[in-house]
């Protein structure tokens, strides 16, 4: 593998630490985002899901290529597949960001984008990260700061929350050896924790009290509504903690170190890492 690595989303919570982690293996990376800009010191190169036209620049001189959904999108077959069907057609392996739980049914839209990437006959990684642990910092921190609680459609559900840099890492050892090619993984966290458990660890490092406060689809919806989510992404969020509820994102896999060598980072440690930015 001697061509470019290009990396979609790069400025997103896995983007960003994937493109840095290329970097410092030496690798040649093309940094995908809306503006073009330059990001962590790597080329920069303008691309849109929904600009079929930039396409050819962006797969330009690439021989892999990490692909994952924009945030707030709620079809992933009709922004994915013709990014997949773009790299199959010049040959460029493909690691896929989906989700936990996805091939659950092959009815569901994330499945069916999965199924053509192992149909078009590129190389290709998948890769299935549980809830991330970034969250807590990202969606849930405004109701920690105003109402001192994470409010969830989760019940007493237990998630094995996994650290973004844990995806990008992993992402990392996928894109430059093909000893994992044609192969999906299901990465999670070292344990599997309830958003009370969560709470209560990041009251620890917060220094001040954190609640879990479980609420009904609708209330979560109005939530996130409030906070300037779309109701279409905000009810598809809802949507996926009926898996929670029911124990299906508990598992805990060994993945994480599989592709990396290392263990992944617990809820803790990450608390400990973002201390500043949550009490913030």
């Amino acid at each position: 593998m001697t061509g470019k690595i290009l990396v979609l989303g790069a400025s997103g919570h896995v983007g960003r630490p994937l493109v840095k982690e290329l970097l410092a293996r030496g690798e040649a990376v093309k940094a995908a985002s809306r503006s073009g800009a330059p990001i962590e010191g790597a080329e920069g190169v303008a691309f849109a899901f929904d600009r079929p036209e930039t396409y050819a620049a962006a797969f330009e001189g690439v021989d892999r290529a990490y692909v994952l959904l924009p945030g707030g999108i709620t079809t992933p077959r009709e922004w994915l597949i013709p990014v997949i069907e773009a790299a199959a057609a010049r040959k460029v392996k493909v690691v896929l960001q989906t989700a936990l739980g996805v091939d659950a049914d092959d009815s569901i839209p994330y499945r069916q984008v999965e199924l053509a990437l192992i149909a078009s006959g590129t190389p290709y990684v998948i890769l299935r990260p549980n809830w991330f642990t970034d969250n807590f910092l990202n969606f849930w921190k405004p109701g920690i700061d105003h109402a001192g609680a994470i409010a969830v459609p989760a019940g007493e559900g237990k998630s094995s929350f996994i650290d973004g840099r844990d995806i990008a890492a992993s992402a990392a050892s996928a894109l430059t050896t093909d000893a994992f090619d044609n192969k999906a993984f299901n990465l999670t966290g070292p344990e599997a924790l309830s958003y009370a458990e969560a709470a209560a660890l990041l009251a620890q490092v917060i220094g001040k009290p954190v609640a879990y406060a479980p609420v009904d689809d609708d209330t979560f919806v109005g939530i996130l509504t409030g906070a300037g989510i779309g109701e279409d992404y905000a009810r598809f969020l809802a949507s996926i903690f009926y898996p929670v509820r029911e124990g299906w994102t508990a598992g805990v896999t060994d993945a994480v170190k599989t592709l990396t060598g290392k263990e992944p980072r617990s809820v803790a440690q990450w608390a400990q890492d973002h201390a500043a930015a949550l009490r913030a």
